[in-house]
């Protein structure tokens, strides 16, 4: 059994990158298709993941986004008739072929579209994750809870209320309390799946600030049905349609430069989708 140590994020010196190098490719899919009985949600993508960018993945509903999310992570384990062919190396690893796929799942945070707070306090909801990993000591879990809070530009919101049922809290702090939640992991890679459906522009604007500053300690994968919020955030981004990956690209080159596809350029200008 594949332990846990062998998914762990490159040791501190070999983080360490040489100025003027080539970005570390911290995720790397290749001809990935991904099928539900015989209909295909996604056929022989390829594409890489740098480490510390943000890459955006835009496209209309039924692309096969949310698709490409699970199973970078293994979710297709939990979902009945998900098949995925391809290869998938996170870290430099293979993860088609891990067997400890949780320990794969503490290394890649995912944020979904609703926010959904666990059934319990504010405080339990951050400090579940570290418990899980034999963290039991009361101070260090505090330590945790508020770091990962703050992180969340939350704390300040919700430090005399650790105690209040996490579903008690507005739909736009739950949101970033799933975010905390998944900072807890200390994850390597957080993907977040439409995070801004279910909040107001106000804190949109607060969580796409939250991941400026996040991208300088972990790599976000961010699918956004909002082509403008990939213009703001996102170093490179993708393009899916219809299944496929037409095109990736700088992000700021798919608005205003020279496209390999038309279609890019048509749905960026808002002509489809």
């Amino acid at each position: 059994m594949v332990s846990q140590s062998t998914i762990e994020r490159p040791a501190a010196a070999a983080d360490v990158q040489t100025r003027g190098a080539a970005p570390r490719i911290k995720l790397a899919v290749k001809d990935l298709t991904i099928s539900y009985g015989k209909a295909v949600a996604l056929k022989e993508v390829n594409l890489e993941v740098r480490e510390h960018e943000i890459f955006g993945i835009i496209g209309p509903a039924n692309a096969g986004k949310t698709s490409f999310l699970k199973a970078l992570n293994r979710m297709d384990v939990f979902t009945p008739g998900m098949r995925v062919n391809g290869d998938i190396e996170f870290n430099g690893r293979d993860t088609r072929h891990l067997n400890n796929i949780y320990a794969l799942r503490s290394r890649i945070g995912v944020v979904f579209p609703l926010p959904v707070g666990l059934p319990m306090t504010v405080y339990d909801n951050v400090a579940l994750s570290p418990r899980w990993r034999g963290i039991t000591n009361k101070a260090d879990l505090d330590v945790i809870v508020q770091r990962c809070l703050t992180r969340a530009a939350l704390w300040d919101e919700v430090k005399d209320r650790l105690d209040a049922l996490g579903s008690l809290l507005s739909g736009g702090q739950q949101q970033r309390l799933t975010i905390a939640r998944a900072l807890s992991q200390e994850p390597d890679l957080l993907m977040l799946d439409e995070f801004s459906i279910a909040v107001d522009p106000v804190t949109t604007m607060r969580i796409e600030d939250v991941l400026k500053e996040l991208r300088k300690e972990v790599t976000i994968i961010l699918v956004t049905n909002l082509v403008q919020q990939a213009r703001r955030l996102a170093d490179r981004t993708a393009f899916f349609l219809n299944s496929e990956c037409v095109e990736i690209g700088v992000t700021e080159d798919l608005f205003t430069g020279e496209v390999k596809d038309r279609r890019t350029r048509d749905y960026v200008e808002g002509r489809f989708g």
